[in-house]
């Protein structure tokens, strides 16, 4: 029996384990993926030559900040550009129909125009607010944004200038398009999965590159509502006149309007559950009503003002860019807007300048709650008060109430007390006593949470807020 002495050893192959992914295969996918689109920028616009034949004469109605606070009528351009105001006419015939960016649209003489409105002039048209744009009627559109004027361009930008085009050359498009499939494939073979975390983290560092300038244009669209809001008086007026058919008469009794959204072209209202309303209105769903703009209900009657309790406000824009109002007089005690502070601020700001523009005189206390929330700043034509009253301590915090509109009840907005952040127990004691049930019947604005609210919204990063009561969200000027 052989002790295997000089017996060659076996020379067994050695198990090979997959290769390890590089780590550099990540960086060198993003390097490929950073030089084309390097190449990309380097390879510049090319000019396009604009079709002359597609050029008309507009003129945008600007900003009454920009002009003096003077909004523009027809007659006032006509008397510009044309040298006559008699020729409002002509302006009115080529602009009678034609929906604006705001969903607005021009319908007779007497309307108002609004700011942003770009509306086409006769070809002998001159003077400095005079402008070119590109035609685009014969492609399902209008008259797209001359440049320069504030507004988003159209999918085709006119204004006399050439539109640029990113053009890139063929080989070179090919040979990086090759390059990166091939590391698309080399990184498959070696490894899926940090193809996908390496995906994942440029997807996330590209998103981060274009927030900040998302966000200043979110910024800006916010900040031009709060002026449309600040020159526009006819959206107040057909709201009211729109709460004004549900006040009551010999024939029904009052039906309650917690909000509403009006603009040229039609009017929402939203009731209570239990509440109908009678052709030309339809029902969208089981609280929202709907009837076109140029259609009163059954009941409505100019002799008979909306009930003086009410006091709409507009909270913001809904998706369509239609004001939203709601009725501050139906809140039965204290708003609460948590979430984002600076937007959930702004929410408050807005309401603020709101009741500034309609009830002027309207006395306002402001309490100090959470040290970090942003201050917010009382509109001068608002009375503001040091403290409304002596504090309450002893007055028991109102129970938690859901927000449940059948159990609301209207109460005149006397005076606001604004709560800038979470209020503690001293001002949430003074807020019950002013605006809680047995309280002094003032209305609470509360950029925070707090248990005696009645309604409670919700702000988010993006400038938008969210009314649960309404099953509504609406973006918040800025």
């Amino acid at each position: 029996m052989s002790n295997g002495a000089g017996r060659r050893p076996e020379h067994r192959p050695r198990s090979v384990s997959a290769p390890s992914i590089p780590r550099a295969l990540p960086h060198a996918l993003t390097a490929l993926l950073a030089a084309f689109l390097v190449a990309l920028v380097a390879v510049g616009p090319a000019v396009a030559a604009p079709q002359d034949d597609d050029l008309v004469k507009v003129f945008v109605v600007q900003d009454p900040a920009r002009t003096g606070g003077q909004l523009a009528t027809l007659p006032s351009i006509a008397g510009a550009v044309l040298g006559d105001p008699a020729r409002a006419d002509e302006i009115l015939r080529l602009n009678q129909g034609q929906t604006q960016r705001d969903g607005g649209a021009l319908t007779g003489p007497g309307d108002q125009l609004h700011p942003g409105w770009i509306l086409r002039l006769p070809q002998d048209a001159s003077g400095p607010g005079v402008q070119l744009a590109r035609d685009t009627s014969g492609q399902g559109g209008g008259t797209s944004a001359p440049p320069g004027s504030g507004q988003p361009p159209g999918p085709d930008t006119g204004g006399g200038q050439s539109s640029s085009v990113l053009t890139v050359p063929l080989a070179a498009a090919v040979a990086l398009l090759g390059a990166i499939l091939l590391a698309l494939v080399t990184a498959g073979i070696v490894g899926r999965r940090k193809v996908r975390a390496g995906w994942s983290a440029a997807g996330r560092a590209l998103g981060r590159l274009g927030e900040p300038a998302r966000r200043r244009r979110r910024l800006a669209q916010r900040q031009a509502t709060g002026r449309w809001f600040d020159a526009d008086a006819a959206s107040v007026r057909r709201a009211y006149d729109a709460l004004n058919e549900f006040a009551a008469t010999d024939r029904a009794p009052e039906r309650e309007v917690h909000a509403l959204s009006v603009d040229a072209r039609e009017v929402t209202v939203w009731l209570s559950p239990s509440d109908t309303a009678d052709a030309p209105w339809t029902n969208v769903d089981g609280t929202r009503w709907r009837r076109p703009a140029g259609a009163p209900g059954p009941y409505a009657s100019s002799g008979t003002a909306a009930p003086t309790a009410a006091c709409l406000v507009r909270a913001g824009t809904d998706a369509g860019g239609r004001p939203v109002f709601v009725d501050l007089s139906r809140l039965d005690g204290v708003l609460s807007v948590t979430g984002e502070k600076a937007v959930a601020r702004d929410v408050v700001q807005n309401l603020l300048a709101e009741i500034a523009r309609t009830r002027p005189g309207t006395p306002v206390t402001v309490l100090r709650g959470a040290a970090d929330a942003p201050p917010v700043r009382v509109p001068p034509s608002l009375r503001q008060l040091p403290q409304a009253g002596p504090p309450a301590a002893a007055a028991p915090p109102a129970p938690a109430r859901g927000t449940v509109r059948a159990a609301a009840t209207r109460r005149p907005v006397q005076g606001l007390v604004v709560v800038a952040g979470t209020p503690d127990g001293r001002e949430a004691a003074e807020l019950a006593a002013l605006c809680g049930p047995g309280g002094a019947g003032w209305t609470g604005l509360v950029y925070g949470g707090t248990p005696e609210a009645h309604w409670r919204w919700h702000a988010d990063g993006e400038g938008r807020v969210d009314i649960p009561v309404l099953d509504l969200k609406v973006t918040v000027p800025a």
